[in-house]
């Protein structure tokens, strides 16, 4: 079809999505080839939507396709068609179904879909619809045995006992190797491998820390000494956990269980593949690499310990447990898994969310009410869950610019170009009884970022709407709780989205004169 007039052009917008995948799928590569379908057909592109560094196997975290199909459905669009490079960018969904669901949804609204580098016209014909079907089936498939293929790599990398993601624990370090076997230095906590040939193993930390280790042991085993008592003794000399906190009755069973501490190195214990359920795998299925590391207790020393906790635990029905939890009630006002977890002689708070699927379900069949609405905690969950997306997100875009950043995985500080540091916190909306909006955050002193980036999420909690870049200098108190308008003393520092944030970063050459 020849092109038209610039005047009699159709409004249409493009929408482009990149995950980690080949250059081949960079927005830019994918605009081109838009852009030629576009000229070539009539089109005009008056609005983009793009998904940058976004997984394609569902509708979570893709801020611009929730987006634009809110646009279609509240007609908002301004836009007659929709433009797509092909249908994996369009998405990898796992249910074919859901593909074909958002299409409908444009086409519903009068809008049509086309996908611009694929082999056939998105008219509804019958040979179109079967190719498409296929094509969605087959992009559903890529994701399925992509994910197939990273799993048995690292299975294997498991068994050659190298480490594959986490912290390292207390009492060890994260030691770089190269393809060799050669040692190239610890790893800080942010730091990882950039050579893909490159391996991680364990090596033992501290001689304090492994003394240390060793010590909790002895305690417990050889002295008969509870959890709570243990940590109690090592907070009352001022030592802290790897992550710089206080000890408590779950951290101090964490060294007593983990097979990492006789040289074991142990996968799969946990299956969140292709971003479904959430699955506590069978010890049947995990994979395993025994003597990976270096020991840093006896294997029968940490098998009685082991053997100690796992009876205490299999002993205890569902009845028991939540009995122990009733009785715990009867003596606290409140519950909360701080008091559990400090309760000798109660499973850990962990131990009833595992067993009954989360804490508020286990209140419910003690018989406990708690004296709040506790909705928030499933929409915090939520808000966790959306952060290290959005935080990886920032730190590609800050990368693009040039600019180096490392992370602190413990506090999530991040060091950019060694200059200054900065830290993204969500914060929960929140509506008063007269339907105003708040929102609250409390800034951590012990942390104090050159720059708080306070991201303002939305009525429901999905998404942030907007952005603070609050500096420190500006941060005079602990807490902090915004209306819908601050003035301007704060509203100076809002924007809708983190470019202005990321061009900080970027870097430009200064011509030196002869």
């Amino acid at each position: 079809m020849p092109s038209s007039p610039e005047s009699h052009r159709i409004p249409a917008a493009q929408y482009v999505r990149m995950s980690t995948e080949h250059q081949q799928y960079s927005t830019t590569n994918q605009e081109d080839i838009i852009q030629e379908y576009a000229v070539a057909r009539g089109y005009e592109i008056v609005r983009t939507y793009a998904d940058e560094g976004k997984s394609g196997l569902n509708v979570a975290g893709r801020e611009a396709l929730r987006r634009m199909i809110d646009d279609v459905q509240t007609k908002n669009a301004g836009y007659s068609a929709i433009l797509v490079y092909d249908i994996s960018r369009w998405g990898r969904f796992q249910d074919a179904d859901e593909s074909a669901y958002y299409e409908y949804l444009c086409k519903r609204s009068g809008i049509d879909v086309h996908y611009c580098a694929e082999q056939f016209e998105n008219d509804g014909a019958p040979t179109s619809t079967i190719i498409k079907s296929v094509k969605r089936a087959m992009a559903g498939e890529y994701s399925r045995e992509l994910s197939s293929k990273v799993f048995k790599g690292q299975c294997r990398l498991i068994e050659l006992g190298y480490r594959q993601g986490g912290a390292p624990g207390f009492g060890f370090r994260r030691m770089l190797i190269n393809q060799s076997g050669e040692a190239k230095g610890e790893l800080s906590r942010g730091e990882y491998k950039s050579l893909q040939t490159d391996r991680v193993v364990l090596v033992p930390g501290p001689e304090d820390e492994v003394q240390l280790v060793r010590r909790i042991y002895r305690r417990f085993v050889d002295e008969g000494k509870p959890e709570s008592e243990i940590a109690e003794e090592l907070n009352a000399e001022g030592i802290l956990t790897d992550f710089g906190r206080p000890w408590n009755r779950g951290t101090i069973q964490q060294v007593l269980t983990n097979e990492k501490y006789i040289g074991n190195n142990v996968y799969n214990r946990a299956s969140f593949k292709l971003k479904k359920k959430h699955v506590e795998n069978a010890p049947e299925i995990w994979v395993r690499k025994d003597g990976a590391f270096p020991a840093l207790v006896a294997p029968d020393q940490f098998f009685v310990a082991r053997g100690i906790i796992q009876e205490r635990n299999r002993r205890m029905s569902d009845d028991d447990m939540l009995g122990k939890l009733r009785s715990l009630a009867a003596e606290h006002v409140t519950l909360s898994g701080q008091v559990i977890d400090a309760a000798d002689g109660m499973p850990l708070s962990a131990a009833y969310r595992s067993r009954f699927g989360s804490l508020l379900k286990a209140y419910q069949l003690a018989g406990y009410r708690p004296t709040r609405d506790f909705d928030y905690v499933d929409i915090n969950r939520r808000i966790r869950a959306a952060q290290p997306p959005l935080m990886t997100d920032l730190v590609n875009r800050l990368t693009q610019m040039g600019a180096t950043v490392s992370r602190d995985a413990s506090s999530g500080l991040m060091l950019i170009n060694g200059e200054y540091s900065a830290q993204l916190v969500l914060s929960r909306c929140r509506q008063t009884a007269s339907g105003s909006l708040r929102w609250k955050v409390e800034f951590e002193g012990r942390i104090a970022p050159d720059i708080t980036i306070l991201g303002r999420m939305d009525e429901s909690n999905e998404n942030p709407v907007d952005y603070y870049l609050l500096p420190v200098m500006d941060i005079s108190s602990p807490r902090l709780m915004l209306c819908e308008t601050n003035g301007a003393h704060l509203d100076t520092y809002q924007f809708e989205s983190l470019d202005f944030f990321t061009s900080l970063a970027g870097r430009r050459r200064i011509e030196v004169a002869a």
